[in-house]
């Protein structure tokens, strides 16, 4: 049975029902879920924040979030970077992780709510999506990060976007498997990304400043056992400051509420619960009275960064961290294998 999560001294139930409704509250008439009012919006933190919904137990509101997506795919299967509140197009850029993460939330609200019908009415979005993905490749079997508003794609591959769409070709192909169209190639090209990942990370543009690519591999189920603790183990020197959180990047001392959580998740997924706890319980000097974080606080002096903003995306983060680390959503185990057992 579902209930609501929470982490002692990190979040409560009750807690995560208000930071929910205040992601729910911003959402347009069209189903549109910007980062903050008058915001714009990208198709991942739109599906983080849809995940992030069902978790709550608002489906509606999360359904009217992917039926957005619906709407707004482009012919070939993608969807541009960002989008005003309008409708137009902020960003003309085609992000192959941003396209991919569909999968992923439509998978988590299957198993949130066991509608097949809406994954039937979803799947042909997700297929035109994952395909229009893989269409991304090189050779090697790595996927190239993005491509122009004239269909230029970029010349490299970055290791979080990968670990990311591999996670989402996994769920991609559960969702095949539950729609009786399988999709086996998805699973072999998530494990090529996969062993890329683990053996080749010198195929991948060099962002070894950015905490993402520190545990993104390991959240997205790409590394684990032994080489995820070790990985995790070897970054937190680098990116963690005590008590405070996870920098965005090793060399500047701006902790985001976001990869704070991100990194709750990680840890959780190889068992330290203690850590993923630790971590989510530093994020509440990002929390408002209202539910909402602010995205980001620059230290020593807690200086909020962007000036005041909070995003939706950064509550989503830590609702989704406290469901992994407590097994509270039947959808807890997408990123956390061992909520399911």
């Amino acid at each position: 049975m579902s209930r609501l999560p929470e982490v002692g001294g990190g979040i409560s139930a009750a807690e995560v029902m208000q930071t929910a409704e205040w992601i729910a509250s911003l959402q347009l008439d069209t189903g549109m879920i910007p980062w903050f009012p008058g915001g714009h919006c990208d198709p991942w933190n739109h599906v983080e924040t849809a995940m992030a919904l069902d978790v709550a137990g608002l489906h509606i509101a999360a359904e009217r979030g992917y039926e957005w997506l619906v709407d707004m795919q482009r012919d070939d299967g993608s969807w541009w970077n960002y989008y005003l509140p309008d409708g137009s197009v902020e960003e003309a850029k085609l992000d192959t992780n941003v396209c991919a993460y569909i999968a992923t939330g439509v998978w988590h609200h299957w198993l949130c709510t066991w509608d097949r019908a809406f994954v039937d009415h979803l799947w042909p979005t997700v297929q035109r999506a994952l395909d229009w993905v893989l269409s991304m490749r090189r050779d090697d079997g790595t996927v190239l990060w993005a491509c122009t508003a004239d269909d230029r794609p970029w010349d490299y591959s970055l290791l979080t976007g990968s670990s990311s769409i591999a996670h989402a070709l996994r769920c991609g192909a559960s969702l095949a498997a539950l729609t009786n169209e399988p999709r086996p190639d998805w699973l072999v090209a998530a494990d090529r990304l996969c062993t890329m990942i683990n053996d080749r990370p010198d195929v991948f543009e060099p962002k070894d400043r950015w905490a993402m690519d520190w545990y993104y591999p390991v959240l997205a189920g790409c590394m684990s056992g032994e080489p995820a603790k070790i990985r995790l183990a070897d970054g937190w020197a680098e990116f963690a400051m005590e008590h405070l959180g996870i920098r965005c990047v090793s060399d500047e001392p701006w902790i985001t509420a976001s990869e704070t959580a991100e990194c709750a998740i990680a840890h959780a997924a190889i068992g330290d619960i203690a850590t993923a706890s630790d971590l989510v319980r530093w994020t509440r000097r990002h929390r408002r009275r209202d539910g909402a974080y602010y995205t980001g606080l620059v230290y020593p002096g807690e200086i909020r960064f962007p000036a005041d903003e909070v995003s939706a995306y950064t509550g989503a983060a830590v609702i989704l961290a406290a469901d992994a680390i407590d097994c509270a959503s039947p959808a807890s185990g997408v990123f956390v294998p061992r909520c399911y057992t």
